[in-house]
């Protein structure tokens, strides 16, 4: 029998840097089935494009971290290029997503408003290659960011919440600098000191090392 039956599946991932902000898109997959997701397509869809080919991964759906150009501007219109459906952010982002084509502008960067299939909320469930993933509601760095996170594997998809030795930026209109330190504190610290997390910008990092060097956290 081979061998990979009796071996543990578990995601793998890989960082797209896309726009001009050098965003983390992320393509995760299973690397059993080659099913997965992209994660806050931002832009540069070429790019997107080629290393999902190169993976040779089937993309399932998009999830999206927040409302921010960088994160979200090309989602609809790789929605429609891949034939999937978008879950996330939180609600409370609408105002965001529905103002992206004004971002891009703003900013020089392609992009298209958007209204996700499904909104998520505290609590919720998302699947990728049937792996799940718990919703963390974590608002400041924008009203409607979630966190992705998948307890078996210990691992988060963190948006732009936290940051190797950095949190997300809250003065934007519409951040709250108190809510953040309040989302990580209560809601990411808990989960445990191993856990891993692909951020929005820069490299990875635990929740341990950031427990306990992050200058905004201690």
């Amino acid at each position: 029998m081979n061998e990979r039956a009796h071996a543990k599946v578990e995601l793998k991932a890989a960082i797209i840097p896309v726009t001009p902000f050098q965003q983390n898109c992320t393509l995760i997959w299973d690397d059993a089935t080659k099913v997965g997701a992209i994660v806050d397509p931002g832009g540069d869809l070429g790019q997107i494009q080629a290393a999902i080919a190169e993976v040779g991964v089937k993309i399932e759906k998009i999830l999206l971290t927040h409302g921010h150009i960088d994160h979200a501007g090309g989602a609809d219109e790789l929605r429609k290029m891949l034939g999937v459906k978008i879950e996330g952010p939180h609600k409370a982002d609408k105002i965001l997503l529905d103002h992206l084509e004004a971002q891009g502008a703003a900013y020089s960067i392609p992009a298209r408003n958007v209204t996700p299939d499904r909104w998520l909320e505290e609590g919720d469930t998302v699947t990728v290659a049937g792996h799940s993933f718990e919703i963390l509601h974590c608002p400041g760095h924008s009203p409607g960011s979630v966190v992705f996170v998948n307890k078996p594997q210990k691992f988060m998809l963190a948006g732009d919440v936290i940051f190797r030795g950095s949190i997300g930026r809250t003065d934007f209109p519409y951040g709250d600098h108190d809510a953040l330190i309040a989302a990580i504190k209560t809601k990411l610290f808990p989960l445990g000191d191993e856990f891993a997390f692909i951020c929005g910008h820069g490299p990875t990092s635990t929740i341990g090392a950031e427990r306990q060097s992050n200058p905004f956290l201690i």
